[in-house]
This record gives structure tokens, C-alpha cells and sequence, in this order.
């Protein structure tokens, strides 16, 4: 936003995914992996390269996003899963404007309705951040490796991204809003980096008490 940050709002554990009239699988044969939370060490993990792009590769991905959208969210990194490898998968899944609204009780039991989503799945490998710019933006991020806790972090507002797909051609693109936040948010966990690293000492000390209430309460 010119003249100031913008204070829209980012949480990659936010919402439930709704497949669409007709829609299929990324990949075929998918499961459903464990996703690493904090304090586990391995998320401190700084990924290597991907150098090979075979079909264990491919297995890779396809249970990312079978595991993403489970969660439900809308970006994930290899190592969030256990895999130090460079390798992130992201899907904004925006509502289809098309679709016609339907019934839905998902969210607190309460009868209302909505639109379907668009499943758009995007599979970045190898990802680098070229020329971000001086801007910066404001979102309240979550993340599924730090469960129902969200904080504002400031980042680049736009960005150019280099990256291979999972065949290994060369793709690079300009990315603002919510896909320039959300790539950037995915390629920290490449170095070992969580949202709430960004935050002042005493922020991340209460973000960290806030989740451990959370899962005792659970």
C-alpha cells in the first residue's frame, strides 16, 4: 500500500480447503504426512538443494500438498515434514468467484454459506528472492509448525522469484501481496527460520507461552 504498510492478514493455518465440482488430486496417490512443530530441532535445519528431480521427487510433493491441505493451509516446506530439502509447495486457494455459494457448518458448527475455493497448487524448488523491494508490508502470519499462534511480521512488499519446478525447468516471476509474503514466509523454514524468529524477544517469549497453554488445554 503506497504511503504505508499494509495490514492485510496472512495465516498459511487459516480456513478449510473445499475441493470444487470435478476437481482432482495434484498428484495421484498422496498421503498424508506428520507436520514438525516447535520446539522440534529439526525445524532449525538449514535445507539443501534439490539436485536430483526423479519420482521420489515427485512423492515428495504430492504428499506436501496432500498434507498442506489436510491441515489445512496454504504453503508448506520439505522440512516441515521432515525433509531438509529445498522444495516448498503453496496454494492461495482464492474463492471462485464462478462457483455458487454453499452450505457449510466447518467452521464453529454454525449453518452459513460460502464459495468454493480454487485449488491453484504451485510447487517451488530450489527458490531464490531476487530484488525485494524497500517497501514493506505488515500480515499477521501463522504457521502450521506453530499451531494457533499468529503475529504481525514485516517483509519486502514485493519481490522477483527464481525457482525450478518439479522437472527442473527454470521459472522466474514478480511476486506482491499475498503470494510475495507467503513465498517468503516458506523459503525462512529453508533456513531454518520461523515467523515468530521475527519477533522481539519478549514477543516470541509470550507467542511460545500462548502455545504451550494451547496444547495443555488440548
Amino acid at each position: 500500500m503506497a504511503g504505508g504498510p499494509d495490514r492485510r492478514s496472512f495465516h498459511p493455518a487459516k480456513g478449510r480447503w473445499l475441493a470444487g465440482k470435478g476437481e482432482r488430486p495434484y498428484f495421484a496417490g498422496m498421503a498424508i504426512r506428520e507436520i514438525l512443530e516447535v520446539p522440534d530441532p529439526r525445524l532449525k535445519v538449514v535445507s539443501k538443494p534439490v539436485e536430483k528431480f526423479d519420482d521420489a521427487l515427485k512423492t515428495l510433493v504430492a504428499d506436501m500438498f496432500e498434507t498442506m491441505y489436510d491441515a489445512p493451509g496454504i504453503g508448506l516446506a520439505a522440512i516441515q515434514v521432515g525433509v531438509p530439502l529445498r522444495v516448498l509447495v503453496i496454494d492461495l486457494q482464492p474463492e471462485d468467484e464462478e462457483a455458487e455459494p454453499e452450505v457449510c457448518t466447518a467452521h464453529g458448527g454454525e449453518e452459513h454459506t460460502h464459495r468454493p475455493v480454487r485449488r491453484e497448487p504451485r510447487v517451488f524448488i530450489n527458490p531464490e528472492i531476487l530484488d525485494p523491494s524497500e517497501e514493506h508490508s505488515i500480515y499477521n502470519e501463522g504457521c502450521l509448525s506453530v499451531p494457533e499462534i499468529y503475529a504481525e511480521v514485516e517483509r519486502p512488499a514485493t519481490i522477483r522469484a527464481r525457482w525450478q519446478d518439479i522437472d527442473g525447468a527454470v521459472h522466474e516471476e514478480a511476486m506482491e501481496g499475498l503470494m510475495a509474503t507467503c513465498l517468503q514466509h516458506e523459503m525462512d523454514h529453508l533456513e531454518g527460520v520461523l515467523f515468530i524468529d521475527h519477533l522481539s524477544r519478549l514477543k516470541r517469549q509470550m507467542a511460545l507461552k500462548k502455545l504451550e497453554k494451547l496444547r495443555k488445554a488440548a
